[in-house]
């Protein structure tokens, strides 16, 4: 699958809006990986997952969505798949405990990014990122880019180099035609 044509980089305004620190600090943290260029800025929100895969012209299960849960004293990040949904127990053996997610005004503070945003890129000091093997179906996918109307295509080799991640887990269900025992 390429990348949509006709968009534009993530470089101009957004509701007559200058772009926002969160995007600028995207991208100044992909440069060094080569991929910033493929940041892709929307006219309008993309911020559900219906709104992002429409204007990218994919299948919801490609928009990576980030989902932040507080664990102990920091955050943990975990970027799967849409139509994957957080499995509590597997978190819970993951992470050591239940997750919790971060509320929406809590997220800049926390993550570094808004609701509609999140992204596993330039993210607060401390904040662990994992990426769920729900990705792993797919040869590209579509995080966030830290905006609402921001979004980038990577390939999983390129998501897992550039999120930092701590490793792949198996912490989400729903996805799979059979889901795993006790789901």
């Amino acid at each position: 699958m390429g990348y949509p044509s006709g968009r534009r980089l993530a470089m101009g305004a957004f509701r007559g809006e200058t772009l926002g620190m969160s995007v600028q600090d995207v991208q100044t943290y992909l440069a060094p990986s080569g991929v910033a260029d493929k940041i892709i800025e929307f006219d309008q929100s993309s911020a559900t997952v219906e709104l992002a895969a429409r204007d990218l012209g994919c299948g919801p299960a490609r928009i990576a969505k980030t989902m932040a849960c507080v664990a102990g004293e920091g955050a943990v990040l975990v970027v799967c798949a849409d139509d994957a949904k957080l499995w509590s127990s597997a978190f819970k053996r993951e992470c050591g405990t239940k997750p919790r997610f971060v509320t929406p005004d809590d997220l800049p503070q926390v993550v570094g990014h808004p609701m509609g945003g999140i992204c596993p890129f330039a993210v607060k000091p401390g904040v662990r990122t994992y990426l769920d093997v729900s990705l792993r179906r797919f040869d590209l996918v579509f995080p966030a880019a830290g905006s609402e109307n921001s979004a980038i295509g990577l390939t999983l080799e390129q998501l897992e180099r550039c999120s930092a991640a701590e490793g792949w887990v198996d912490v989400c269900k729903g996805w799979r035609e059979e889901s795993p025992q006790g789901a």
